[in-house]
């Protein structure tokens, strides 16, 4: 028999970016933009069709490894302001987690800082809240990143 449990957590990363909050919006609502960071494994499948009542989906994982399915729902857009979604994670054909996430985008000087938002429910004890941090972090880092090497060579 298989031991249930649910473990709830909320955090919050923040990052700054040396772009406009339209720039940064792009990121995130453009297939084409939003494949250059998010991908967690080279040659996932990614679709996204970005509004409201629209859908995401990534499918991929390591090579010889467990496949690892994220599909999202978008709850509210905001252009240049906000965007929630809420979305489940399967670790191959196992639910893992469930989360709703909240993006806001502030205008700061002539930059933008995201506050992310994520609430999350853990299941059976198949994923970890820390571990779901991580990775998102690392992925903010990417676009982080990304951004700011675009900036720097626009100037």
């Amino acid at each position: 028999m298989i031991e249930r449990s649910v473990t709830h957590t909320t955090f919050v990363i923040e990052r700054f970016f040396q772009v406009s909050p339209a720039r940064v919006f792009a990121a995130w609502s453009k297939a084409e933009e939003k494949r250059k960071w998010f991908n967690c494994h080279e040659g996932g499948a990614y679709e996204l069709d970005f509004r409201v009542g629209g859908r995401e989906s990534y499918r991929g994982g390591p090579k010889g490894g467990p496949i690892y399915t994220n599909e999202t729902r978008f709850q509210d857009i905001v252009p240049n302001q906000r965007i929630v979604y809420t979305y489940d994670m399967h670790r191959d054909e196992t639910r893992i987690s469930v989360s709703m996430v909240t993006i806001e985008l502030k205008a700061e000087g002539k930059g933008t800082r995201l506050v992310f938002t994520e609430q999350g429910a853990f299941l059976d004890g198949h994923d970890a809240p820390e571990t779901r941090e991580h990775g998102t972090k690392v992925v903010l880092d990417k676009l982080v990143e990304g951004l700011e090497r675009e900036a720097n060579a626009a100037a």
